[in-house]
């Protein structure tokens, strides 16, 4: 049978995981290198404003889904929140390291203010949308280690929890979205979301390549050659954006949810080698 909601054996467990706070990081701290480094501070810098919004937008439809699913939104909610205050913490030291991020923090609040201006409809399948491309990144982050070879053990962790709590959670903005979808025909439902992704696509990216250019200006190294180094690393190794081309292409199927890859093993691999809680919501001090 097609899976058509989150398997009922799937928990998603908020860790109130919270990361040094006392270590200052390298300012290339992914290996040294400053494209990786420029990547992932890119999509840090998103995280506490988006991770507030993918939350009121799910919450938003919370009294209209089934109760298990209530239980799974506030979950969610839960691990989001604490994404959001570790990335803020993580955010602090690009800046102690010597960015300024303000106009791009302020780009950002201001992309999201225009977000909050649509329909929560809308707000709810942008935000399935990208809690998709969350997910197939935290899965290609989680599958090797190429992605984080050589970086600070304390960014590295941070990222790698964050990676497994957005493949537990990565059904559940999907499945409010289909019940708050339930009225539509399957075409007119799979013709929004599909749209939706093409525009969440286009303008991830272009985000991504833009605040990436800022780090570039501010290292003094914005020149052709960097460009070239970032598209080697995005596309051939260790080609994260190659990786997530086949799970991003799926989320256009007909029959897409989230679930229908399950890589739950992921989940267990790290849990054990990061020395994370497996459930509650204990909280672990500068994990060494």
């Amino acid at each position: 049978m097609p899976i058509d909601s989150t398997p009922a054996d799937v928990i998603i467990k908020p860790r109130n995981v919270m990361f040094a706070r006392d270590k200052q990081s390298a300012r290339w701290w992914n290996g040294g290198n400053p494209v990786a480094t420029a990547f992932f501070n890119s999509m840090s810098l998103t995280f506490p404003k988006g991770e507030a919004f993918f939350i009121e937008s799910v919450r938003h439809y919370r009294d209209s889904v089934p109760a298990h699913q209530q239980t799974q939104i506030d979950a969610f909610t839960k691990q989001e929140a604490a994404h959001s205050r570790e990335h803020g913490h993580f955010n602090d030291q690009v800046k102690k390291a010597g960015y300024d991020i303000a106009p791009m923090e302020a780009e950002l609040a201001q992309r999201i203010a225009q977000m909050n201006q649509a329909a929560p409809i809308v707000r709810l399948v942008t935000t399935a949308a990208l809690e998709h491309f969350t997910a197939i990144i935290a899965h290609a982050c989680l599958k090797s280690d190429r992605h984080f070879k050589g970086a600070e053990t304390d960014a590295a962790r941070l990222w790698q929890w964050h990676a497994i709590e957005e493949i537990e959670h990565k059904g559940v903005a999907y499945d409010t979205f289909l019940a708050a979808t339930r009225n539509l025909s399957p075409l007119k439902r799979w013709k929004f979301r599909s749209l939706v992704m093409l525009s969440v696509s286009s303008a991830f990216v272009r985000a991504r390549l833009q605040a990436m250019g800022r780090f570039f200006d501010q290292d003094g190294i914005n020149t052709p050659g960097i460009w070239l180094r970032t598209f080697g690393y995005l596309v051939i190794y260790p080609g994260l954006l190659r990786q997530l081309i086949p799970a991003w292409l799926a989320f256009f199927r007909p029959n897409f949810h989230p679930w229908h890859h399950d890589d739950r093993y992921l989940i267990d691999r790290h849990l054990g080698r990061l020395g994370l809680p497996a459930s509650g919501t204990e909280t672990l001090i500068k994990p060494v």
